[in-house]
């Protein structure tokens, strides 16, 4: 069973810092860390192959430095890392970063035989859009798990996966044809502690480097800025309030201590939450 985890070099997010004529995430000068819920990704392909056996390939796309994360991968046991650069990707959304990762996997497919399962985390905590999964598998023509907390069987003999996914208001239990693409929730395992033999392994890997042009990219047009169509109008932090909070205290009953309060600091709302209720009813009463 071969195996892709998608992950990305991430700006520590506790040292992020806004250009403040662009716009952009500043990232020079900044520690980079494997974005934390690819991390579940990774346990969660190095956990099936524990049982089933088989191959796990990590992909990334990003500058020549994203090496460094592709290495902390390989100390967690994975098998071979690819790393998808070029200048012509700087400037990426969403939309053509999952043509581009999309392009990788194919050609991945084609080096290293086809994956029977993609992983992702669940977002990252850069862009925080949960688009490039979802991307990549409409993208690749496969089904898309998302927002995955377990796997619940496998069957490689049928190519089945059964998987749990929350979703508003419980869970729904999937059950999907191989291959397919994970998006896996945050919490759902820890990463492993890397053996010694990986750590040692990784600091000597030679990372598979793929520019556009021997990733299979045939379109340029689809990557970069040329194929963003996203554009960041401004990004800032939010004022603080003027108004602070007030501190309520009640030894006894203090539900309705908090409610006359927020009565008293808001005189309208009580009638506006009345005046809410009598259509409520009346809009029942017609219905009946």
């Amino acid at each position: 069973m071969h195996s892709i985890v998608c992950i990305k070099q991430v700006p520590d997010s506790a040292q992020i810092r806004v250009h403040p004529v662009t716009n952009t995430i500043m990232r020079q000068g900044v520690p980079t860390i494997i974005n934390p819920y690819d991390l579940f990704a990774l346990e969660a392909a190095l956990e099936l192959r524990d049982k089933f056996g088989g191959e796990i390939t990590v992909l990334t796309m990003g500058p020549p430095s994203a090496e460094e994360s592709l290495r902390k991968a390989l100390t967690f046991g994975a098998d071979r890392a690819v790393l998808l650069t070029d200048r012509s990707f700087a400037g990426s959304d969403t939309l053509a970063t999952s043509y581009a990762l999309a392009c990788a996997i194919r050609n991945i497919g084609r080096e290293y035989g086809p994956p029977d399962l993609i992983f992702t985390g669940k977002q990252t905590i850069d862009g925080d859009t949960a688009q490039v999964g979802p991307g990549i598998a409409k993208r690749l023509g496969i089904q898309q798990l998302t927002y995955v907390s377990t796997i619940k069987a496998l069957d490689v003999k049928v190519r089945t996966i059964e998987a749990e996914r929350r979703c508003e208001g419980g869970v729904q239990v999937l059950r999907s044809k191989l291959p397919c693409l994970i998006s896996m929730l945050e919490g759902t395992n820890q990463i492993r502690r890397g053996a010694m033999i990986d750590a040692l392994s990784a600091a000597r890997a030679s990372i598979v480097k793929w520019s556009a042009q021997t990733a299979g990219v045939d379109d340029m047009a689809k990557c970069g800025l040329r194929g963003s169509p996203t554009v960041v109008k401004r990004v800032f932090a939010p004022s603080a309030r003027a108004e602070k909070a007030t501190w309520v205290e009640a030894a006894e009953q203090p539900a309705q201590a908090l409610i006359d309060a927020m009565f008293k600091r808001n005189p309208k709302l009580e009638t506006e939450l009345a005046q809410l209720a009598r259509g409520t009813s009346s809009a029942q009463v017609s219905g009946a």
